[in-house]
């Protein structure tokens, strides 16, 4: 057969498969987004061909395209080295972060505050704290403050072995997302100690790390005026100032943050709460 014959032979075969597709195709159910059938009355004039049926389990497992919903694009939360310690933004922007809690003694009052000035912060709680006063986590979530993991019982993490890193942190993390709604985005290391485990741990649970610029030692009850004069002084563009609500006697806290929030307002500072870029 010459090469002529052949390609002639060919274009029958391709020409009478076709013929055979469209004859086939009315009167055939063809399958929607939801993976429902439809029954079709044939092709009007001009119209676009059927796609071939599929049968539900085939369409489960390899959607035809142009059906479903589009592929989710996966992005993993990277691995530090060190903690971020300022935030980037436009203008005089700062972030208030508590750490510690929530306290029911305390923890009211400083959301009363926030609430008063409108003000967002950020909350890295203890699992311990937060599975005893799930309700003021509610009331974060209600009232747009971010919630962070603080592990569960606070301790040491650069003596702690691998897998109870893990524990603490996991047991928070599953706290918060019951009481908050949703899981944590950031962890703070107590005592601000971290370690490599703790980076790849919280990478693995899709927690970025944040530390502070400015700690206002209020843990060591300094007196409300020192607590004001420390983020009165740090103040600045990206500052992330660190307090507590919960460990102690927080009252001086409570107090400082009444005198410090509104003069901060007054001087021209946004404060808000961190965002992800690659989230």
């Amino acid at each position: 057969m010459t090469k002529d014959q052949l390609l002639t032979r060919r274009r029958l075969l391709v020409a009478g498969a076709v013929a055979v597709g469209a004859a086939g195709t009315a009167g055939v159910f063809a399958l929607g987004t939801g993976g429902e059938t439809a029954r079709s009355a044939g092709p009007a004039a001009g119209a676009a061909p059927h796609r071939v049926p599929q049968k539900p389990s085939t369409y489960r497992l390899r959607p035809v395209t142009g059906y479903g919903p589009p592929p989710t694009v996966q992005r993993r939360t990277p691995v530090r080295s060190k903690p971020l310690l300022k935030m980037s933004g436009r203008g005089r922007t700062m972030l208030l972060t508590f750490d510690d809690g929530p306290d029911p003694r305390y923890t009211p009052d400083i959301l009363d505050t926030l609430r008063e000035y409108d003000v967002r912060a950020t909350f890295f709680v203890c699992g311990e704290q937060a599975e005893w006063n799930k309700g003021l986590l509610a009331r974060m979530a209600d009232e747009g403050h971010i919630v962070g993991n603080h592990t569960w019982t606070h301790p040491l993490l650069t003596r702690l072995s691998r897998s109870r890193i893990r524990s603490e942190i996991e047991r928070t993390s599953d706290i918060i997302e019951d009481a908050y709604g949703e899981p944590p985005q950031w962890f703070r290391a107590p005592y601000g100690a971290w370690n490599r485990a703790t980076f790849q741990i919280c990478a693995d649970l899709g927690m970025d790390s944040l530390a502070w610029t400015v700690d206002t030692l209020d843990w060591t009850t300094p007196g409300t005026r020192s607590i004001v004069r420390s983020v009165e002084s740090g103040a600045g563009p990206g500052v992330v100032v660190l307090s507590h609500d919960a460990g102690g006697d927080r009252s001086q806290s409570v107090q400082a943050l009444r005198t410090y929030l509104p003069q901060l307002l007054d001087s021209g500072y946004h404060l808000t709460v961190p965002r992800r870029r690659y989230a």
